[in-house]
């Protein structure tokens, strides 16, 4: 059991390797199969990052692209820099603006780096003898530190809002003479279009089929936020933001979670409180992040996803998965992966227990047997169905095999199905009713052939030795309908190489006089070869009239 465990969690960090899924922690592959909500970031993760401006709507367009490149820790000849900050350096520099010069021009005398606490960048230059601040930051700070007229505040306000449910990520940007972060003046707006990528729509909607919801926590404006998710698939009308949830307390906020899958201008800390307000709701969460301040999330939620590209040291040491690629799809094909790995433990599990179940059954039901008829060998001990090297052999060789093999299986219907529960059994209640009836059935089988076998004329020997065959062989037929539920695998080359080999090995054991002699004597004519095959056919048929019967009833559909 332990080996084929490690066996398969480490086939599926292998396969999610593949899929540039690295995972840091292998306790984390089995948790994934249970997820029931991915809180996700919105840039670079459903979008492509692109940031690249369409426009500039701008009162005074040179002061403004003087104020995008001043106001700009980016460098265009390297590419080092944040991706919105290159997009407005890439802009200017093909709208005129000399960004060398300009930025030689205008030496630097005192900053304000951008903060999720404040919303906004300050830079404060030398121009014209002078002190000149450039600031650059979201619209309804900026707007607010402005002197505008009623009339012009309401007009910018209603088009950066306009702008937004368009799908446009809004940037304002504003001036003001000396050292100052006060009664500026407002030089525009500029538009950045950041498309979803292409493989997120799918991605979205295979997640919500499974079950999975899909919420979106960024910190840029409230209706870019829902144009994007509508644009992917994200159900909802409604946004709530960081404001909001400072305000929410208890059923309130409670309430709001069930409804509302969209969340905007969300401070990386207050990703925490979402992550435990969800799990407080029974949720199982999988949350990304990448910055210093989100590592609290990442560590508290159930899966933690760390971005490869963009992510912080900090954020990827505490993550339990790291996405090489900051793609929101490579998640779901990692809760997949976690599904399926989780199925094929559970296939092992029936495999190993029913037919330990039909040798124990065996074993004990052929002991009583014995002691009330009294069968007893030359040296006087009872005469056992199996002897200890044979249920050794048969442990060890027929069920080590197949059930490696298991672990290679793919079952395609994984995402068509509910989360499990995180505190459900290993064996569910079909599981057992499978286990408890395949391995009563193999161990009357068994029982049959050793009851009818010596009215045939065959001695006591060649009886224990023809069920001995009969239990190994029809254990490597069992992994077939150990395999199927509902759901039916993808065919596994690796498991058919593996009963092939088993029967090979068995043919040896009886053929072999060393080995057959320290299994008891295993060698039987040839006729009785054909009774071993016979029963185990029976066996596998009988098992996968079972199987369908348990498993007749498909799961409900998820509902969306």
């Amino acid at each position: 059991l332990p080996a084929v465990l490690t066996v398969a969690l480490a086939l599926g960090v292998e396969r999610m390797a593949r899929q540039r899924a690295v995972v840091r922690r292998l306790s984390a592959v089995e948790a994934l199969g249970s997820v029931t909500v991915i809180a996700t970031d919105k840039t670079g993760t459903l979008t492509e990052s692109r940031m690249d401006v369409r426009s500039l709507d701008a009162t005074d367009v040179t002061r403004a692209l003087a104020a995008v490149v001043l106001a700009n820790d980016a460098d265009l000849s390297t590419g080092a820099g944040d991706p919105l900050d290159l997009g407005l350096l890439r802009y200017a520099a093909t709208h005129g603006a000399d960004v060398a010069r300009l930025r030689r021009d205008h030496a630097s005398v005192g900053e304000r780096p951008f903060d999720s606490a404040w919303k906004f960048a300050r830079v404060t230059v030398r121009e014209n003898g002078g002190l000149v601040s450039y600031l650059k930051g979201a619209p309804e700070v900026l707007l607010g530190r402005c002197d505008l007229s009623n009339e012009d505040r309401e007009s910018w306000t209603e088009k950066a809002s306009a702008y937004a449910q368009e799908g446009f990520r809004v940037l304002a940007v504003a001036w003001g003479p000396g050292d100052v972060e006060e009664h500026l003046s407002l030089l525009g707006l500029a538009l950045f279009w950041d498309p979803p990528r292409p493989e997120v729509p799918d991605a979205v909607h295979t997640a919500l089929a499974a079950g999975i919801r899909v919420v979106m926590i960024t910190g840029d404006h409230p209706a870019t936020a829902l144009a994007i998710a509508h644009l992917i698939g994200i159900p909802g009308v409604r946004v709530l933001t960081g404001q909001d949830l400072e305000d929410y307390e208890g059923t309130a906020l409670q309430e709001a979670l069930a409804e509302v899958n969209v969340f905007a201008r969300v401070h990386p800390e207050q990703k925490l409180r979402l992550v435990e307000a969800l799990q407080a709701q029974g949720q199982i969460v999988a949350m990304t992040g990448d910055g210093v301040n989100d590592a609290p999330a990442l560590k508290r939620s159930d899966v933690g996803v760390a971005m490869g590209q963009r992510g912080s040291d900090v954020s990827r040491e505490v993550a339990d998965l790291v996405l090489l690629d900051d793609n929101f799809a490579t998640i779901v094909g990692a809760v997949e992966e976690g599904r399926g790995i989780y199925e094929n433990i559970q296939k092992f599990l029936r495999f190993l227990f029913s037919t330990n179940l039909s040798e124990v059954l065996l074993v004990a039901v052929g002991a009583v047997v014995a002691f009330f008829l009294d069968l007893r060998d030359a040296a006087g001990a009872l005469v056992l169905p199996l002897t200890a090297a044979q249920i050794l052999w048969i442990n060890l060789l027929t069920d080590g095999l197949p059930a490696l093999a298991l672990a290679f299986d793919r079952t395609p219907g994984v995402m068509q199905q509910k989360p499990r529960r995180a505190n459900a059994p290993l064996l569910d209640r079909a599981s057992v009713r499978f286990v408890i009836g395949v391995g009563g059935m193999k161990a009357l089988l068994a029982l049959g052939m050793l009851g009818l076998l010596p009215l045939l004329g065959y001695s006591l020997e060649v009886t224990r030795s023809a069920t001995f065959h009969f239990m190994a062989i029809g254990q490597l037929f069992l992994t077939y309908p150990s395999r199927h539920t509902w759901m039916r695998p993808l065919a596994n080359p690796y498991l058919h190489a593996a009963v092939v080999a088993g029967i090979g090995i068995q043919f040896a054991a009886a053929s072999l006089p060393v080995v057959s002699q320290l299994l008891g004597n295993a060698a039987i004519p040839l006729e009785l070869w054909g009774v071993v095959f016979g029963a185990a056919l029976v066996s596998w048929g009988l098992a996968e009239t079972m199987s369908r019967f348990v498993w007749r009833d498909r799961p409900e559909k998820v509902s969306r």
